[in-house]
């Protein structure tokens, strides 16, 4: 019986102790800051200067990125296996590279298909963009999710 009084009065103590601890709960804004980021507040006529060796330490971490894939979205304009399902993938992979020169396009073979896909989406909805424009000329492209290559 005394060790559950005990144990009452503890979880009791602790109690109070948590309330004295509460705050008000309201979080305090400057709203000078709100919506805005750091150089649109500095102004203009701000140099910045970094050392070399941020430099070369940011160039490194370029390029181990550049090497790592996600998890994200690509459109597949083609998906064939027919006779001349190579010289008709070279051909749509040219003229995506020519349509938009911004999102990678990738052509590759997986026996017996050969496939051609656009883009390196993170979100559907990025890849539902350029999906819209293709589907008057490309009418089986689809959604896929693949692996993609990590954003430069």
């Amino acid at each position: 019986m005394k060790k559950a009084i005990i144990i009452l009065g503890l979880i009791l103590l602790g109690g109070i102790g948590l309330r004295a601890q509460d705050t008000t709960g309201v979080a305090r804004v400057d709203s000078t800051f709100v919506g805005k980021d750091i150089l649109s507040i500095i102004g203009p006529g701000v140099e910045i200067s970094q050392s070399p060796a941020m430099k070369n330490a940011l160039r490194s971490y370029i390029k181990k990125n550049a090497e790592k894939t996600i998890t994200g979205y690509r459109v597949r304009v083609f998906y064939d296996n027919s006779a001349s399902a190579r010289s008709r993938s070279a051909a749509i992979e040219a003229e995506l590279r020519r349509l938009f020169p911004e999102h990678g396009v990738y052509r590759n073979f997986i026996s017996p298909n050969y496939k051609v896909a656009i883009g390196d989406f993170r979100t559907k909805d990025e890849a539902l963009k350029v999906y819209n424009s293709l589907k008057a000329s490309y009418p089986t492209a689809y959604i896929i999710k693949e692996s993609i290559n990590y954003p430069r």
